[in-house]
């Protein structure tokens, strides 16, 4: 009996506690049902802390942005046409050579032999017509004498020649002046023809070839002004122009070949690097906010816009078409008015309609915030 006692009196004390934490939490709520005069903390009833921005007009260069690739004025592959033995290497990696420089010497042993015989052929025919000559200058000998050595002295001329240009195919030399690359050819080396010896770039100046939609050939000529950047340099722009069109437009891509000259002091610039090019069409005014403050959802762009009132400010989760994205400002097409207030970051904490608390306005421009989304590329233009 005594236990059962026990229980009810302990139920009873629980149940009781229960109603005064009750009593407590609707007393100290944010306004509770009396109006809200209970007690307030510190940040008592205030939505989240947000950043807010100005959406206002800016200037925006209209531009084609497309990817290529750089390459040397001149490039070539320094290669043997026959397999032959290494017997000298005269060029250091990453030299600089002028147009004629010796390179490689490949071992030359019968090209030798040949062009020893040659010249004491060319001898021997020297002497039989200075001799013939001379005989037949005196009417010793008949004339026909004369120019039959004549014919031969031309015949081992010519034999020398030959020999002596195939000697000297012994010798690679570079065709013009340049850059040589690494190589890992040494005196002893076995090349045989399309081997790599080294490779040599005239890299004072590089091109850059990238597709170009016909609809801008009549915009776009020769001589147009260009710009151009790469990851090795970020922030850096390389100043160009369009030097050649291509005469034929790809019938499966309706687009044009376009090269891109770039001036490359220092050589900076190395073939092969992969180049965003943007060809400048002019410059606009148009509606534009931070990166940092649009929002992208698949196909979609989205901005968060205060909206105040006399009960405290939303969030409004607006759609809006974008353009281009360009200084840290993306471009906007539709969807916000001119000095509409929007979130400038944190978006991937707001809720729609949820209450903020603004607590000032945002730098303009600059790097995104870790809350904002950054654009996919299909969405830049």
């Amino acid at each position: 009996m005594f236990k059962r006692h026990f229980f009810i009196i302990g139920a009873a004390c629980l149940l009781g506690l229960m109603v005064v934490a009750a009593v407590f939490k609707i007393a100290f709520s944010d306004g509770g049902a009396g109006g809200g005069k209970g007690p307030r903390g510190p940040g008592a009833g205030r939505g989240q802390v947000v950043a807010e921005v100005v959406a206002q007009r800016r200037e925006f260069a209209d531009q084609i942005r497309v990817l290529g690739v750089a390459r040397g004025r001149r490039s070539v592959n320094i290669t043997s046409n026959t397999t032959q033995l290494v017997t000298q290497v005269m060029f250091a990696d990453g030299q600089a050579v002028a147009a004629g420089t010796p390179l490689v010497e490949l071992q030359a042993r019968e090209e030798d032999a040949d062009l020893i015989r040659t010249r004491a052929q060319l001898e021997n025919a020297q002497r039989e017509y200075d001799r013939y000559r001379i005989l037949a200058e005196r009417g010793v000998a008949p004339r026909v004498m004369a120019e039959t050595a004549e014919t031969a002295l031309k015949t081992a001329q010519a034999a020398v020649a030959a020999a002596e240009s195939r000697r000297g195919d012994r010798i690679l030399r570079a065709p013009f002046a340049g850059v040589l690359g690494l190589t890992s050819v040494t005196p002893g080396t076995l090349i045989s023809p399309g081997s790599v010896i080294t490779t040599l770039d005239d890299i004072s100046g590089v091109r850059v070839d990238f597709p170009l939609p016909e609809r801008y050939l009549g915009v776009l000529p020769v001589g147009a002004p260009l710009t151009a950047t790469t990851d090795a340099f970020p922030g850096e722009e390389f100043n160009g122009r369009i030097a050649l069109l291509d005469t034929r437009v790809n019938e499966q891509t309706r687009a044009i070949i376009a090269r891109a000259e770039f001036p490359n002091p220092g050589n900076r610039i190395r073939p092969g690097m992969m180049m965003r090019v943007a060809v400048h069409q002019g410059r606009r005014q148009s509606l534009a906010v931070p990166e940092a403050a649009v929002q992208y959802e698949g196909q979609g762009a989205f901005v968060y816009r205060i909206a105040r009132a006399e009960t405290g400010a939303t969030a409004q989760r607006v759609k809006v078409q974008t353009g281009a994205v360009e200084g840290g400002y993306v471009e906007i097409v539709s969807g916000l008015a001119n000095n509409d207030h929007i979130i400038a970051s944190g978006l991937n904490r707001i809720q729609p309609g949820a209450p903020i608390s603004v607590e000032g306005e945002a730098p303009q421009g600059g790097a995104p915030s870790k809350g904002g989304a950054r654009a996919p590329q299909a969405a830049r233009k």
